[in-house]
């Protein structure tokens, strides 16, 4: 075959490979050109905000853009997660979920304004924050395995906090409760300030606290700390040993947050936007910052982020229906 025979079916083959490969829109590749805004489910000062506040500066500056952070708070992060979810699917409107939100939630009401399958593509994993088991020191208990058997010696004698009615505080409650088959009282409160107040009180004995709001009081000796609920023990308290080491397998009961986009967000530009989110979590000041509060960064992949929404939405979804909880 003469060699411009060669070099035409070369050509055409190469035009027909470049036609049968999916195009990738122009703006895909000047993303992004102008400030990409985060919206939080909850007002300033609540974990979700701290932890959002700690990274945002380093994903913009790997971003090369300005990150607003827009707090939404309302209805338990129903609010911020349907602004969110109804947002234009370009990059620019993302939102940081919390664990409460993508796999409780949707288990306890059955008309939401949001789907988490349909509505959200997750980008990464940013960070969690194990509860602490937490006692009054004034019970006479030193350990998990203390506890279990004075709630087994009294029934429905120990009241146990909670942040509120379907919060993962009541749910890791209720999911000790049924691991350890012993019967608790819960006693719910609107957030964690007015559980803890209580607890240091004297008013209640036992709460599955965040990290972030007790782990003061454990250090200044106003509360007792039993266990982690994080399979590994944390820097910050490495003297609390975990529930895994407490005896109870595979208990995991934390909070987490990560970073979703619309679900209809370009894959290139959720490509992107986990390089750089993940790039930023992982920064030495930023892992810094997070882990002296008791937060580990984590900037996991976007399947990775999906497989662990799923299996945290079959877990509680079992822990709910054991249980009886139902939305108030």
């Amino acid at each position: 075959m003469p060699m411009h025979m060669h070099m035409h079916m070369l050509s055409r083959l190469i035009a027909c490979v470049l036609l049968a490969a999916p195009a990738i829109p122009a703006w895909c590749q000047t993303y992004p050109s102008k400030p990409v805004r985060v919206v939080v489910p909850f007002p300033p000062g609540a974990g979700v905000d701290i932890v959002t506040r700690a990274v945002v500066g380093r994903f913009a500056e790997a971003l090369g853009q300005q990150v607003i952070v827009d707090n939404r708070a309302g209805a338990g992060g129903i609010v911020g997660a349907e602004l969110a979810a109804k947002a234009p699917p370009d990059g620019y409107s993302l939102f940081m979920a919390t664990a409460g939100i993508l796999t409780v939630i949707p288990h306890m009401q059955a008309k939401l304004p949001y789907s988490v399958e349909r509505d959200f593509a997750p980008v990464s994993l940013v960070a969690s924050v194990p509860s602490v088991l937490v006692v009054h020191p004034s019970m006479p208990v030193k350990s998990v395995k203390d506890l279990v058997a004075l709630a087994k010696a009294k029934p429905g004698a120990i009241n146990y906090a909670s942040t509120g009615n379907g919060t993962l505080p009541h749910l890791a409650a209720e999911f000790f409760k049924q691991q350890a088959r012993i019967d608790m009282m819960h006693v719910a409160y609107k957030g964690s300030a007015p559980a803890t107040t209580d607890l240091l009180g004297g008013n209640v004995q036992v709460f599955f606290g965040n990290m972030l709001s007790v782990i003061e009081q454990v250090r200044a000796g106003r509360l007792r700390a039993l266990a982690v609920t994080s399979l590994q023990r944390q820097n910050v308290a490495k003297e609390i040993p975990t529930m895994v080491e407490s005896g109870f397998r595979g208990f995991e009961a934390g909070t987490w947050f990560g970073l979703m986009a619309p679900a209809a967000t370009p894959r290139e530009v959720i490509a992107r936007l986990h390089g750089d989110i993940a790039r930023a979590v992982r920064h030495p000041d930023v892992e810094k910052q997070l882990a002296a509060q008791g937060a580990t960064t984590i900037g996991n992949t976007p399947e990775q982020f999906a497989a662990y929404i799923r299996s945290e939405s079959v877990k509680w979804a079992k822990v709910l229906a054991a249980s009886g909880v139902k939305a108030d």
